[in-house]
């Protein structure tokens, strides 16, 4: 959990007046003249600079988490709201290019076609043959199908899918 600092200026008695050295050549450099502290400020220093970075990582991770907890439970309402929101699939993809080319990219027609564009496409399991399958990429969502693609060297690989959602 982040541990908050309160940030504090240091105030003294001189505070903004500088005592001004002429090192020739055009250069002067300037001094701050201190006096009595009368509030010490706090120290700027790498565990203060990487405890603030630690809480700025903390409240991205955490504003993450709460964006997915909410769109799984708009599944879930859809879910309950339309018995059929859940279809099912497989494809075959091929790829017939040496690696790092790849056109494995298959369109998807969806049995049922959805009201909006409010869906999900999620792996089942993956099959490939000839390599590895990569990454799986599911692309150009319309309310009748999607495009499906995996980036890495197999010449096959199966894909199952789950499509979730896309129902008013």
């Amino acid at each position: 959990m982040y541990q908050w600092t309160q940030w504090v200026d240091e105030v003294d008695e001189y505070e903004g007046i500088f005592t001004e050295t002429d090192l020739g050549g055009g250069m002067i450099k300037h001094d701050p003249v201190t006096g009595q502290v009368y509030v010490q400020g706090t120290p700027q220093d790498a565990a203060h600079w990487n405890n603030m970075e630690a809480g700025i990582i903390d409240a991205h991770a955490a504003v993450q988490q709460l964006v997915n907890a909410i769109r799984q439970n708009l599944w879930r309402i859809e879910d309950l709201e339309k018995a059929t929101v859940q279809e099912t699939g497989e494809v075959t993809l091929t790829n017939s290019l040496a690696f790092p080319f790849n056109n494995s990219q298959a369109t998807v027609a969806l049995a049922n076609v959805r009201d909006n564009l409010n869906y999900v496409v999620e792996v089942i399991s993956v099959t490939p043959t000839g390599g590895p399958a990569g990454e799986i990429e599911f692309t150009d969502r319309q309310v009748n199908g999607f495009k499906v693609a995996f980036t890495g060297s197999a010449s096959k690989v199966v894909v199952k899918y789950a499509v979730i959602g896309g129902y008013n």
